[in-house]
């Protein structure tokens, strides 16, 4: 089986006696930073929606699951057929509709199932509805994953509209302290605040905050590096035009659906 030859590669890379000397100084700390990078590829490539890349990136991600599975392993923490049957449970136990007798008849029933699933996991062990959200997630996702527990057990603002009043707020907020001429501190306090205020938003819309950004910033390279070309064109750079020709080809971009 292909995942049999994967383990072996493995095995034989962390092999003190003729193993790769990079993989055998390598520590769950010292990986875990390229598990991150690697998912990151991942969601990269079914953004540009490149089933050759995604093959590839999937390949490395599954790398790195078997990498830690290793790691755990020789330290007689878990290996790596534990790690499978404890997904496997997981799922099972997380659809009942499938695997026993109870019923859904939709994605959104499904939804609401499972967090409940989640819920009452999380009950029997944490304190808070807040514990289990790992703190080493981006902030923007963390955020988002903070406020959609709090959500759960009824904080929640009413309606779109109420998540709106809020971001306008906290933006009143904000420009209440750059009047004050305040501290940095304060000012970023207040910036994350707005910030904070609008993944409620996006929550509220079913937005994926970190989808919708990564669109964003697609945008923002798509339609910058058309001003660049345009530029280049009349044989200057974007340091030597001024912001108003800058912002004129700006709008050309918008205009031509770049």
């Amino acid at each position: 089986m292909p995942i049999t030859r994967l383990l072996n590669i493995m095995s034989r890379l962390r092999d003190p006696n003729g193993g790769c000397p990079w993989d055998l100084e390598q520590t769950f700390q010292t990986i875990a930073p390229y598990t991150i990078e690697e998912a990151y590829e991942v969601a990269d490539a079914i953004e540009r929606g490149d089933m050759s890349d995604l093959r590839e990136e999937l390949g490395d991600l599954l790398f790195q699951v078997v990498f830690h599975s290793q790691i755990a392993k020789e330290h007689g923490a878990f290996t790596f057929e534990e790690v499978v049957n404890g997904i496997c449970d997981k799922m099972e136990r997380r659809h009942p509709h499938v695997f026993g007798t109870a019923r859904i008849t939709s994605a959104a029933e499904q939804t609401k199932a499972w967090e409940a699933h989640k819920r009452a996991e999380r009950a029997r062990t944490a304190r808070s509805v807040l514990d289990g959200v790992p703190h080493a997630l981006p902030a923007l996702t963390r955020a988002a994953k903070l406020g959609k527990r709090a959500a759960e057990v009824g904080f929640e603002w009413p309606d779109t509209q109420g998540a709106l009043d809020k971001v306008a707020e906290e933006l009143d907020e904000l420009r209440a302290e750059l009047s004050r001429s305040s501290s940095p501190e304060r000012l970023a306090n207040e910036l994350g605040d707005v910030l904070f205020s609008i993944l409620n938003v996006c929550r509220h819309l079913n937005v994926d905050p970190e989808t919708a950004l990564r669109r964003a910033n697609a945008k923002f390279e798509r339609r910058f590096r058309y001003v660049e070309e345009r530029l280049r064109e009349q044989g200057k750079s974007p340091a030597e035009a001024t912001l108003e020709e800058m912002d004129v080809l700006w709008e050309q971009g918008k205009r031509e659906g770049v």
